[in-house]
């Protein structure tokens, strides 16, 4: 996996949409560098359950946590639950989202409402909760140089416009404000906040993207590194913006895409 294993050791992680995809490469991974994971899902709990098993039986520490991340209540429980089991946070992934895709003059509000909720709002109710708790338990220099550490997932539809995807891509936008800000504001306590902004990887939600040869080929045309990216492309930099190898990085997005944003349409002119 190209993580050293004692990278987080004494660290407690909590990765939202972690039964799946990018949020289960991720708890994965920061499991193998030496953290204690909350994982945490909204449905498939067998899943959850399996990720957390196999991380226990590889001699970690995880336990599945269920909350619905737009839902105050529910964040918050599982951070107490969270605490109860570990006793603080040190390392958010903010990884849940979805899609809910549309042809804008057909888009609903419940699809409009129902991105927004989880995907940027969501991200808001769980930084609040553990920049709070960063807060009142401040830096452990024998833990870490930083006071806590939050990873926001993004997308490079934070800055590529995608027609059909409105709601995707402004919720996208709006984690990367979101992020700038809070690390703008929350930098002085030793806080820090970066984000992660993937392109095309094989994950469930973009399975007909790359499912066949010939949707993979046509996807392909969109990345300069001719090639799809995969979870471990994602999960490497999670566990390196989350360990004290990137103390100095704050308030930046990093992105994980193959070059999509260098605009391949443009190499042959324009």
């Amino acid at each position: 996996m190209l993580v050293h294993e004692q990278l987080l050791r004494g660290q407690t992680a909590l990765v939202t949409g972690a039964n799946s995809g990018i949020g289960e490469a991720s708890a994965r991974a920061l499991a193998a560098a030496g953290a204690a994971v909350g994982v945490n899902y909204v449905v498939n709990p067998k899943q959850a359950q399996k990720v957390v098993g196999d991380i226990v039986a590889s001699r970690g520490r995880a336990v599945a946590l269920q909350a619905d991340v737009g839902n105050e209540d529910q964040v918050q429980a599982m951070f107490q639950t969270l605490f109860k089991e570990f006793g603080t946070i040190d390392i958010l992934v903010n990884n849940a989202g979805l899609q809910r895709d549309s042809a804008f003059t057909e888009m609903t509000l419940q699809q409009w409402n129902t991105v927004l909720t989880v995907n940027l709002t969501g991200q808001f109710l769980c930084a609040r909760e553990a920049a709070r708790e960063f807060r009142r338990r401040g830096v452990r220099p024998e833990i870490s140089q930083a006071a806590g550490k939050i990873v926001c997932m993004s997308s490079v539809h934070q800055e590529i416009p995608w027609a059909r995807h409105a709601n995707y891509a402004a919720s996208k936008g709006g984690v990367k404000m979101l992020m700038e800000t809070i690390a703008q504001e929350l930098g002085p306590e030793r806080i820090r906040v970066n984000a992660i902004a993937p392109g095309a990887i094989k994950t469930p939600i973009n399975h007909d993207a790359w499912a066949t040869p010939e949707a993979e080929a046509d996807l392909l045309r969109l990345i300069p590194y001719r090639r799809v990216g995969v979870v471990e492309d994602i999960s490497r930099a999670v566990v390196w913006l989350a360990s004290d190898l990137s103390d100095y990085v704050h308030g930046t997005t990093l992105f994980v895409d193959g070059g999509m944003t260098l605009f391949p349409g443009f190499a042959s002119g324009g």
